[in-house]
């Protein structure tokens, strides 16, 4: 499942985030729960959160069916 995750985040949560000057690592995937790091402005940007949790974590979970949801590691 980590390649299947890694395609998603390359081809459709990166371009974004970096339009905006950041960018996301995926770090791990354990039992369905992807472990992420966010990087540049999304690192302290307020709105991280919302991007993570309504933007990522919705996109893996709708192309992914067995991802369980998304962890923000530093």
């Amino acid at each position: 499942m980590i390649k299947e995750v890694q395609k998603v985040i390359e081809d459709d949560v990166r371009p974004a985030l970096q339009f905006d000057g950041g960018d996301i690592e995926l770090v791990d995937v354990e039992d369905g729960i992807v472990k992420v790091k966010l990087v540049g402005a999304c690192a302290h940007c307020p709105s991280s959160a919302m991007t993570l949790y309504q933007g990522v974590e919705k996109m893996l979970k709708s192309k992914i069916p067995e991802v369980k949801g998304i962890e923000q590691v530093w």
